[in-house]
């Protein structure tokens, strides 16, 4: 699998599973809707600022997200941290029209967080053989890049195909 197919898995994938350790010290998983990707090795996702993930996040930042297209046999894990932040940058970039019914306060509503995943490692498989991505390689293919919803991205050259 190429960087630039093991970038489409991600970007067309609409939801991720992300693992963590929770509260309780015992492995947890969550599925996450997260399509704001820098690249490979960061994503962005929107939560609760109350959810039990997040409160477990704060005390073990460590964590896996795992994309996966169960119908092309491929999938990708990626091990690093997970840090729920209020970055006002990050939660304006996240934010949807219509996203005041879970956040009545808006943008602002204290209930309104997001979780930063930075990669250390990436592991990729499919029905072809499989890869490993190091923190230097992420880090340096992801260097030039900004934070951009790979789903839309995705969506859209396929309709320009569509319509070409």
């Amino acid at each position: 699998m190429t960087d630039t197919e093991l970038q489409s898995l991600i970007d067309r994938s609409l939801f991720a599973d992300l693992g963590y350790i929770g509260a309780d010290g015992a492995p947890a998983i969550r599925r996450v809707f997260c399509v704001w990707h820098r690249g490979i090795g960061a994503h962005l996702i929107s939560t609760n600022t109350s959810s039990g993930h997040v409160r477990a996040l704060f005390e073990h930042p460590e964590a896996c997200l795992y994309f996966a297209d169960s119908e092309a046999f491929e999938g990708a894990c990626l091990t690093g941290r997970a840090v729920p932040t209020r970055r006002e940058d990050y939660r304006r970039l996240l934010w949807n029209d219509g996203d005041e019914k879970y956040y009545p306060l808006g943008v602002d509503d204290p209930d309104y967080t997001i979780i930063e995943f930075i990669a250390d490692r990436a592991d990729y498989y499919r029905y072809d053989g499989k890869g490993t991505l190091s923190k230097d390689e992420l880090q340096t293919m992801d260097a030039d890049k900004a934070f951009e919803n790979g789903y839309r991205r995705c969506c859209a050259e396929q309709e320009d195909q569509t319509e070409g």
